[in-house]
């Protein structure tokens, strides 16, 4: 339902952070009238995309008294979609000219970076951004009102960095753009504690050369590392040989890599380490979800393998429990002695800083009652719009009973579906019928057709040539369409002034 523009009212809001979604936001409350004041702890925008090569003192981030790194950016890291499908509607993310800029399709993460900081200086957003400055604290007060607790670093005469001062201020709402990229989820893998060997989350993963060679003597006397991936993930397995209840998944040299599920980062880096390593075993933790694992790839062959036809694959993957000689037991009974875990498992979300007694909780990456989600650049940029529209009062939000139902009944159908509670926010099935609802509650653009198409295709290509899908395409009709719409939007805002 959309309000009288002249009923409209303007808000004092706090976004907290930089990045992708943090920017968008800032820019449609903006748009939409309201006063924005951005809270960024870094000392530029752009989030999980700006590269970080430091990495943790502790390697699986279990410590919460460690000095965090906020990006889990590795070295080598190239976008999983193209160009044209990743850019905000209104701001195409294309080639441009430049020291540093990256042409390719599907470019490295410093392109991303640029493209974000592009954005944030032709919309002004920089302006709206207070860096270096750190939210530790957000609660509701008596009036009704967010107070919001920020603290940065003070800077002398010499522009040295001094002692933490800090800040409050209260806002009439409170837009959170965190990201959840920072907190790892690790696999619970009985008798994990007793096992001598080293474990890594890949949040700490940057480069392959620490994974070079690795040499153990035991069982098989060839180094291991057990890539462990819990969940609906890109998987590495090797040397595939079955053989009835005593089927051993074990890689050799050569590597047969099963990529299955939305991880695009388990992919690459098992790939990565493949190169330097003398094996890569694929696993999955104790309690993994072993649904959708119907295939493998093989990269020597170039094609897809059935594993349908394997009834105890389940048996063959999933960990039975860690051992203190070393050695990791599976459920079939085979037994790898392994020099590291490396754990592909996720991130848990976490607002440390919102206080809300209970109202907002976190219960095994289920954020609720949260009534609608967040998703890439396109769908953050429709949802940035549908906030800003709430807030003003263009667009009226359902009854409380009837949000609450509305997540009670998702909810009970994920439940029936088998879906587990950390995947409660992952709508990769459902993201376009999502954008659509969402762009018709704002009455603007939803995803372009030829978007949409580009997705089905990036699809199909990955799976007929996962190595070979960010170079090697066959949709440049799509493109092309892509490229007419971008310059007539382009010539659009030029004619109205708005280039």
């Amino acid at each position: 339902m959309q309000a009288s523009p002249n009923s409209l009212s303007s808000h004092h809001v706090a976004v907290i952070g930089a990045g992708a979604a943090g920017l968008v936001a800032a820019r449609e409350l903006h748009r939409e009238g309201h006063k924005v004041v951005v809270f960024e702890k870094d000392d530029q925008v752009g989030g999980l995309w700006m590269y970080d090569p430091r990495v943790e003192p502790d390697p699986l981030g279990l410590d919460l008294t460690r000095p965090v790194v906020h990006s889990s950016l590795y070295k080598s890291l190239r976008t999983n979609l193209p160009r044209e499908t990743m850019g905000f509607m209104d701001y195409p993310f294309v080639t441009r000219e430049g020291e540093g800029r990256d042409p390719r399709r599907f470019p490295g993460h410093r392109e991303v970076l640029m493209y974000l900081q592009d954005y944030a200086r032709e919309f002004g957003i920089e302006e709206m951004v207070r860096f270096g400055c750190e939210v530790v604290n957000v609660e509701m007060i008596d009036s009704g009102k967010w107070k919001v607790k920020s603290k940065r670093k003070r800077l002398d005469d010499n522009n040295d960095r001094g002692d933490d001062f800090a800040d409050h201020e209260d806002f009439d709402a409170v837009v959170v753009c965190v990201g959840h990229h920072t907190q790892p989820r690790i696999a619970e893998i009985p008798g994990i504690n007793l096992w001598p060997g080293k474990q890594i989350h890949s949040h700490n993963y940057r480069i392959p050369e620490p994974f070079r060679d690795q040499i153990v003597k035991g069982v098989s006397e060839v180094p291991r590392i057990i890539l462990n991936v819990t969940g609906l993930l890109y998987l590495v397995l090797v040397d595939a040989t079955l053989s009835k209840l005593c089927v051993n998944f074990l890689f050799l040299s050569m590597n047969i890599i099963i990529l299955i599920g939305a991880s695009a980062s388990a992919a690459d880096i098992s790939v990565e380490i493949a190169e330097l390593a003398k094996e890569v075993h694929i696993a999955l933790g104790a309690g993994g979800d072993m649904r959708g694992f119907v295939k493998c790839f093989d990269p020597a062959a170039g094609r897809w393998l059935d594993l349908t036809c394997c009834p105890v694959f389940p048996e063959i993957m999933q960990i039975e429990r860690a051992c203190e000689d070393g050695t990791v037991i599976f459920r079939d009974g085979s037994v790898i002695l392994a020099d590291v875990i490396l754990h592909c498992t996720g991130y848990k979300y976490g607002f440390p800083f919102l206080k809300t007694d209970g109202i907002v909780t976190v219960d095994d990456n289920r954020v609720g009652p949260l009534y609608k989600h967040s998703f890439p650049f396109p769908t953050f940029e429709v949802q940035s719009k549908w906030i800003a529209g709430v807030l003003s009062g263009r667009i009226a939000l359902p009854s409380q009973e009837d949000m609450m139902e509305d997540v009670k009944i998702y909810y009970s159908e994920l439940e029936a579906s088998g879906v587990p509670k950390h995947h409660t926010h992952n709508l990769a099935d459902s993201a376009i019928d999502h954008n659509r609802w969402l762009a018709s509650q704002c009455q603007c653009s939803c995803f372009e057709e030829w978007r949409i198409e580009l997705f089905r295709e990036i699809i199909k290509n990955w799976r007929a040539q996962p190595k070979m899908y960010r170079d090697e395409w066959d949709d440049d009709h799509l493109i092309l369409q892509a490229h007419e719409d971008f310059n007539r939007r382009i010539s659009n805002k030029a004619s109205n002034g708005h280039i």
